[in-house]
């Protein structure tokens, strides 16, 4: 029987609106009712952002592991939005719990193959985007909230893990292993995982 987990620290921003008590204790209500076995909630970050009908609800986890659990929706109603992204990250837990039960008996379509690494310079973010799906329309300009995060430091299966479980393009990621900047992501072409190795010495 899967329970709640319990007492994690909880932190709710509200932007460009007056935060209620109510919408936070919604808001912490969802986190703490998440039912994750595994894995352990640490520290919970929900960021609530209202920009005229645009209600945006980010969700971030972290969890023991080093796993780090992201995602977020935007729907006219933050409630709404608070919902969905919930939703979404108990569906991403189910799916990496089945993979973890499939890793017991194994078959060839659910092993992760990765592609032939790249060695770039350690300024290549600077200069490149890994590309992104979108629909063809322009993106409506919005300011860009920064926030400063620790570099994991993670073995490749675990940024993999990571990746499966965020809504991000890409995981950044000091290799447990070897010690160097990595950069995984997957392949849009063929879904395939690609990873790319910094040359921070260039």
């Amino acid at each position: 029987m899967q329970s709640a987990n319990l007492e994690p620290h909880i932190t709710i921003t509200v932007r460009h609106e007056q935060a209620t008590d109510f919408l936070k204790e919604y808001a912490t209500s969802k986190i703490e009712g998440l039912h994750l076995d595994y894995p352990k909630i640490i520290e919970a970050k929900a960021i609530l952002d209202v920009q005229g009908k645009r209600h945006t609800a980010e969700i971030l986890l972290f969890c023991a592991n080093h796993i780090t659990i992201d995602a977020s929706s935007e729907t006219e109603d933050m409630y709404k939005s608070i919902d969905e992204t919930i939703d979404k990250i108990a569906r991403r837990m189910r799916k990496h719990k089945t993979r973890l039960l499939k890793r017991h008996r194994p078959r060839s379509k659910d092993t992760i193959r990765f592609l032939d690494e790249k060695i770039y310079a350690s300024d290549f973010l600077d200069t490149h985007v890994i590309e992104e799906e979108h629909d063809g329309t322009e993106p409506e300009p919005s300011k860009i909230h920064e926030e400063s995060f620790r570099l994991p430091t993670l073995f490749k299966e675990e940024a993999i893990m990571e990746l499966e479980l965020s809504d991000r393009p890409f995981v950044l990621f000091k290799n447990a292993r070897r010690g160097i900047l990595q950069i995984v992501y997957k392949r849009r072409e063929d879904g395939e995982y690609s990873l790319v190795e910094l040359d921070t010495t260039a």
